[in-house]
This record gives C-alpha cells, sequence and structure tokens, in this order.
C-alpha cells in the first residue's frame, strides 16, 4: 500500500438488495469481503493460503484464460 486512503465502494442497488435477502444480520462488509477472497482465489490471484501471487517482475498475475 502506498499510504493513500482507499475510495469507498459503493454497491450498486442489487448488491445491496442481495446482501438484505441473503445475509440477513451479517455486515455488508464481512459479505463482500469473503466474497472477493473466494473470487481472487478461484481465479487464481491468491494462494490456498491466501497471499497474493505475483508473477513476472513481482506484479500479480493475470487472469487466467480457459
Amino acid at each position: 500500500m502506498t499510504g493513500r486512503s482507499l475510495p469507498p465502494v459503493l454497491p450498486s442497488a442489487r448488491v445491496w438488495q442481495i446482501l438484505r435477502r441473503c445475509y440477513p444480520g451479517q455486515s455488508p462488509a464481512a459479505v463482500l469481503e469473503r466474497a472477493l477472497i473466494t473470487l481472487a482465489t478461484a481465479d487464481g490471484h491468491l494462494t490456498p493460503g491466501g497471499q497474493m501471487k505475483t508473477g513476472i517482475g513481482g506484479r500479480p498475475a493475470g487472469r487466467r484464460t480457459p
């Protein structure tokens, strides 16, 4: 991180509806965090232990191609 604050993430109305209906009583931020980690792991950007994978030059590896 560079020390700069991150911009706020503003979910769409559809995402809010899914969060309210499917995950009642849970923190929306926690649900979105779990979802992003799951997606990044499935796409091959994270190791099974949750660490960032690095490609050539220390950059995150690109998206897998089918």
